[in-house]
């Protein structure tokens, strides 16, 4: 059954949703994290991984892409160890598996004003419950170890004679993979029913719909059009200065990473990190070179201008394209909402998309060999890159840009026609 149309008491129409379109939604947006992931990996370099590994490393990057944690285990011989860890969304795996199942939810409910609670939950319940199944069978198959290619420094000490050649392994943990990745699914869906204008709300949430719904719609345009103006740059990259692949690779697994990243830094905030040993961040070159120091540094738009003085277009493409969506949010809400409700309503929506920012573009990643408790043994043989933001400050940054956007789209959109109003007869 995938769609009955049934009559309740009061001559409404109430849609029952079968199971057979949440089925087609989470297979649908499986798919579509599944091929990203795999041409991300694949350009990367990953089909050469031994031992059938590309699959599992596949799978792994889908969990981590859905909220999941993926863990780390070393093993270098009886008397050497090793570590690693890493911490990082692939955030383009996950925007595109959140758009199509977002389209899948809300496909069987266009075309209606209000649906009931009940009906919403027993919906949103579906898609849950073959959600979980399927990242139960992810995490099962998240699981892999292998040797990691390393320089050896001592002659083949390590290898031949201290049986100490360094292996990494990793696997999903299931139970803190399912908690995230509803979270991740409530998440998307919650997120659907505010954007989408045409999807139907139980009748005791239709008040808020006229605060709540242009924001939200003005965050989404925003972060989008930041990822397409990314992905021209990167195509342009990758067809005029070469290392095609790589910038593919970036593009496939991470590119909402840094947009994302450079709306924060336009808006002013500020990130700290470090760069050490043979990891880097693959683009852009400024990223790795601010960050490569001996201790933590400062990533902004001074430091990062030290190295490329056009780093400071990202604070003139914030500012138009905040603007835009100012003006966006306010064209679609009622004239009779004022300036200062529309400079309220855009703060509190670009301090929580910055505060989601802030969440999901962080990256932790460490390796790193020991012999008998002494320490990294060589710089070839460890490295760690960090990255995380200065969150209050990058909130209290966004309160401002709110408060003046909002004001400003206001103002902008005053003498815009709204849709669904009658314009007053001119004598």
């Amino acid at each position: 059954m995938s769609q009955q149309q049934t009559n309740d008491r009061s001559g409404t129409t109430r849609a029952t949703h079968g199971w057979g379109d949440a089925a087609v939604a989470v297979l649908a947006g499986l798919a579509a994290m599944a091929v990203v992931a795999a041409l991300g990996l694949w350009a990367a370099g990953a089909t050469g991984l031994p031992g059938g590994a590309f699959p599992r490393v596949l799978a792994a990057v889908v969990v981590m892409a859905a909220g999941g944690s993926v863990g780390f285990s070393g093993d270098a011989g009886a008397i050497a160890e090793t570590s690693a860890d890493l911490t990082v969304i692939p955030l383009s795996v996950t925007l595109a598996g959140a758009l199509v199942i977002a389209a899948g939810f809300l496909r069987p409910l266009r075309h209606r004003a209000v649906a009931g609670t009940r009906e919403l939950l027993g919906w949103a319940a579906r898609l849950a419950v073959l959600w979980v199944i399927v990242l139960i069978a992810l995490s099962a198959l998240a699981r892999y170890s292998f040797r990691i290619p390393v320089e050896d420094p001592t002659g083949g000490l390590i290898d031949d004679v201290l049986d100490a050649s360094p292996k990494v392994g990793f696997e999903a943990d299931i139970a803190i993979t399912l908690v995230f990745g509803l979270l991740w699914l409530a998440g998307v869906l919650i997120l659907a029913l505010l954007v989408s204008r045409k999807a139907p709300l139980p009748a005791q949430l239709l008040r808020f719909q006229e605060s709540v719904r242009p924001a939200a719609f003005a965050m989404v345009v925003l972060l989008l059009t930041y990822v397409v103006l990314g992905l021209v740059i990167g195509l342009v990259v990758a067809a005029t200065r070469g290392h095609a692949a790589e910038t593919f690779a970036v593009i496939l697994l991470g590119l909402p990473n840094l947009t994302w990243l450079a709306l924060t830094l336009g808006l002013g905030a500020s990130w700290e990190g470090k760069v050490e040993g043979p990891f880097g961040l693959p683009m852009p070159k400024a990223l790795d070179s601010v960050l490569r120091t001996p201790d933590i540094s400062t990533l902004n738009v001074s430091t990062l201008a030290d190295h490329d003085g056009r780093v400071w277009w990202l604070v003139v493409v914030a500012a138009v394209l905040l603007l835009a969506a100012a003006f966006l949010m306010a064209a679609r809400s009622p004239r009779r909402m004022r300036a200062w409700q529309h400079a309220v309503h855009m703060t509190v929506a670009l301090t929580l998309t910055v505060l989601t920012i802030c969440l999901v573009a962080r990256l932790s990643a460490h390796y790193g060999l020991s012999l008998l408790g002494i320490g990294d043994i060589d710089g070839a043989l460890a490295g760690e890159v960090s990255l995380r933001p200065r969150l209050w400050t990058a909130l209290g940054i966004a309160v401002l840009w709110g408060l003046v956007a909002g004001f400003l789209g206001s103002l902008l959109a005053s003498r815009v026609h709204r849709r669904g109003e009658i314009e007053p007869e001119t004598s």
